[in-house]
């Protein structure tokens, strides 16, 4: 129990309870099954964001080009099928534009070892020229035509129910890509040595390196894995949009890099875990649907999370306090 208590995690889902429980009061409809299913739908494409910008941050850097390799990975890989009237299956789909992700994962972290220069000043630059070289060379307008695949993906459900009145229900199969993720992405940080790598660069570089933690190696994974999973994220968010916009998926590389540190994750590195990461994408998404049921405006959404961030933040400081505290007295 004295672990349990010690842990971030365990607040944050106490937190996230006792929301849910107050908001299933006010307005009964939260907790029905068609809203429980669209909040796992809503969560999948930032909760896979989420799932990259863990490992960079748990590695002591900080990322803001997924967004901008989402956005990439998912309208050249529409453009591209549909260039070549392509009928096969969306797993074809998931492929182009993972590779095309990684690829583009892989040119941050060419850039941040043979230049080195801080991560957060080269994913800016890359963000700004994955996006101008998108608008400027592949195109602007929106993809309103999806390859048949993606569409039938799109509509795929699992656990369908048929509702009184006739409106069918059931969770999302992109739900399905996300759990995967979060399985491999747990198994490497907490089973691999690959996975204390990470701990280890973010923890202290050079005494990662002097124990034989080849630095380059993991730092290539880091930033090709996140291009991969982004690619993954903006395929799923443009079937689930069922359209391809080169303009979307702006402005939210902030809310994806506060729903980790609500989790748990520093930002200086050393420190996070998948399931504060989750239950950080979920605490954000749970807040976002909440206001909209409750009738609220949506720029109070906002507010909202930067509220409870704060809140977070703020549990997270006295605790450590508090143990400072009693370390200290112990002495």
């Amino acid at each position: 129990m004295r672990k349990l208590l010690g842990q971030h995690e365990f607040y944050l889902a106490m937190i996230l309870t006792v929301l849910v429980i107050a908001i299933g009061l006010a307005n009964p409809a939260f907790l029905t099954r068609a809203n429980l299913f669209d909040l796992c739908k809503s969560s999948t494409v930032m909760g896979l964001f989420a799932l990259g910008v863990l490992i960079v941050l748990t590695s002591g850097g900080i990322d803001i080009s997924f967004a901008a390799i989402g956005a990439f990975s998912m309208y050249v890989t529409s453009r591209l099928l549909l260039a070549v009237d392509f009928q096969g299956s969306v797993w074809v789909a998931f492929l182009l534009a993972s590779l095309i992700g990684l690829a583009l994962g892989l040119f941050n972290a060419v850039s941040i070892n043979v230049l080195r220069l801080p991560t957060l000043i080269v994913t800016l630059g890359s963000a700004s020229v994955f996006r101008g070289f998108l608008l400027a060379f592949i195109g602007t307008s929106i993809v309103n035509r999806l390859p048949a695949g993606m569409i039938a993906f799109s509509r795929r459900t699992l656990f369908e129910q048929t509702l009184a009145t006739g409106e069918t229900i059931g969770l999302s199969f992109s739900f399905v890509l996300y759990l995967l993720a979060i399985v491999a992405v747990a198994f490497v940080l907490r089973y691999t040595l690959l996975g204390r790598g990470i701990y280890a660069l973010g923890g202290n570089a050079e005494a990662a390196e002097r124990v034989g933690f080849n630095l380059r190696r993991v730092q290539f994974f880091i930033y090709g894995f996140v291009g991969l999973l982004s690619g993954v994220a903006g395929l799923v968010h443009a079937c689930t949009m069922r359209n391809a916009n080169p303009f979307d998926l702006v402005g939210t590389e902030l809310s994806v890099i506060a729903a980790v540190v609500l989790g748990g994750a520093s930002i200086t590195g050393g420190r996070g875990t998948v399931l504060g990461a989750v239950l950080g994408v979920f605490l954000i998404v749970v807040i976002n649907n909440s206001l909209i049921l409750l009738g609220i405006p949506s720029y109070w959404q906002k507010v909202a999370t930067g509220g409870v961030i704060i809140a977070s933040v703020a549990i997270t400081a006295i605790r450590k306090d508090g143990v400072r505290h009693a370390a200290a007295s112990w002495r």
